[in-house]
């Protein structure tokens, strides 16, 4: 008898004895083989989930390992205040330990960052100031330059300094690698991170490499970022605006050891959340575009090594709930030409069509007049107008064709549409994609009807297609 997944997760003991307090669930998180984003690839491929932890993330990891650094030093003291320039995830750990040793936190975000993040932080009692994301790293309001001073300004406070505090890549040599050396039973070839603050890839590197010199440290980076063309060159480039989170940098982090990285692959924005919305739908692995980022790499280095004998391990970095209004909102995606036409459905080219243009179905009856099918035309400015009875197109007016035909004979005006329509258009559901659209579109059929819950809910003209290709949206 074949065990289902249920007992399959039940047959092994977890979690057997209580804990003294949450910080106590940190690590341990599981690895998960990929079974069909990679179709096709023969490297086995794991994924390290850090949305296991009890904050949702890696970062988890290092926020008590800061703290707790700081109290054995000395300069973090009862009442204390913990401070700390943080893209969401980082200070979501340390409000967790702080939450639990009683300290005060104040952190900055950039502008940039989810709402979720934002809202997460304040439900831990956290005090946010959000800063500009566009600013220089040594600008006053960069949120790094802005917690340094806060922390500088603020009795009895601390910076956390996650960038440069060694404390960040210590917590996962001594974690995070150990536990992936331990899962694989030292099978691993490959290890695929990326570098916010350099932590992640640099601890675990170092633990992994002490262990296995031949394993290789890959590292990926968002378009944009300098990390990767810093490696290759050794110089460093100009950063430019980029919209995956909490990974890449304009700068070179003191926690990050350039050393341990062997190769660094870049990775635009549209590829990077594409495979997030993936790693969702076809693995149940919820997460978000850095996570997309570093799973694209992944891909591509299992399909180049080509080894059933070899063995990937990459980083889910946090969950997907901190992306649903970015991620995973269609909108947002579309608004930042981020989703791939491929995936965008007719009825999310609808929802997408440019302001101004008709929210419902612009049509005409059979019997219409010609000079009022006109007028609706002139008063939406639409281009083609359906003819409709009972809720089926039975044919079409062209706006270039009917002004053709009452400029050569102006008493088509008075005649009713039947006599003048065109032949029908086609009619595609909601759900269809756009290349399945737009092979209906052709001279003889210049627009597409989306039909919607039963019924025709909109049109969708060459020209609407055209700017989604053309916009990439």
């Amino acid at each position: 008898m074949t065990q289902s997944a249920l007992d399959i997760a039940f047959s092994r003991p977890r979690h057997e004895r209580p804990y003294d307090n949450v910080l106590g669930t940190i690590g341990w998180t599981p690895l998960i083989r990929l079974n069909r984003v990679n179709a096709g690839i023969r490297t086995p491929i794991y994924a390290k989930a850090e949305y296991f932890n009890p904050g949702a993330s890696v970062k988890d990891r290092i926020g008590p390992a800061i703290i707790e650094a700081a109290e054995a030093e000395g300069t973090l003291k009862p009442g204390g205040t913990v401070v700390e320039g943080t893209s969401g995830n980082t200070g979501l750990g340390l409000a967790l330990a702080a939450a639990i040793k009683g300290y005060r936190c104040i952190f900055t975000i950039p502008d940039k960052m989810s709402q979720e993040k934002v809202r997460l932080l304040k439900a831990f009692g956290a005090e946010v100031i959000v800063t500009p994301s566009a600013v220089a790293p040594d600008h006053p309001d960069n949120y790094v330059m802005r917690a340094k001073q806060i922390a500088h300004d603020t009795p009895n406070a601390i910076l956390a300094n996650q960038f440069y505090n060694q404390a960040n890549p210590l917590a996962h040599y001594r974690t995070t690698g150990p536990e992936v050396w331990e899962q694989t039973e030292g099978r691993i070839t490959h290890f695929v991170s990326a570098a916010g603050t350099g932590g992640t890839i640099t601890g675990v590197g170092r633990y992994l490499k002490e262990r296995k010199p031949g394993v290789r440290i890959i590292g990926g980076d968002p378009q944009g970022s300098i990390l990767a063309e810093y490696s290759r060159t050794g110089v460093k480039p100009e950063s430019a605006p980029y919209k995956v989170e909490g990974i890449g940098q304009d700068k070179i982090p003191g926690t990050l050891d350039m050393s341990v990285v062997d190769e660094w692959r870049t990775v635009d924005d549209r590829t990077s959340m594409g495979m997030a919305r993936r790693l969702t739908r076809e693995e149940g692995l919820f997460v978000g575009g850095s996570t997309g980022l570093i799973a694209h790499v992944a891909l591509e280095i299992a399909r180049e090594v080509d080894d059933p004998d070899a063995c990937i391990v990459f980083v889910l970095c946090d969950t997907g709930e901190r992306y649903l209004s970015k991620v995973f909102s269609d909108e947002w995606m579309q608004e930042n030409q981020l989703l791939d036409p491929a995936r965008i459905s007719a009825g999310d080219a609808l929802s997408g069509k440019e302001q101004g243009a008709p929210k419902e179905l612009v049509s005409v009856a059979p019997e219409t007049p010609v000079r009022q099918a006109l007028g609706l035309i002139t008063t939406h400015n639409v281009s083609q107008l359906p003819v409709i009875v009972e809720g089926d197109c039975v044919g079409h007016l062209s706006e270039s064709a009917l002004m053709a035909r009452v400029i050569e004979d102006t008493k088509v005006l008075d005649q009713s549409v039947q006599h003048v329509m065109e032949p029908p258009l086609p009619v595609v559901d909601a759900h269809v994609d756009m290349p399945g659209l737009t092979r209906l579109l052709s001279r003889q059929n210049p627009a597409v009807l989306v039909r919607r819950g039963g019924r025709l809910a909109g049109i969708i003209t060459r020209y609407d297609a055209l700017r989604y290709i053309t916009d990439g949206r």
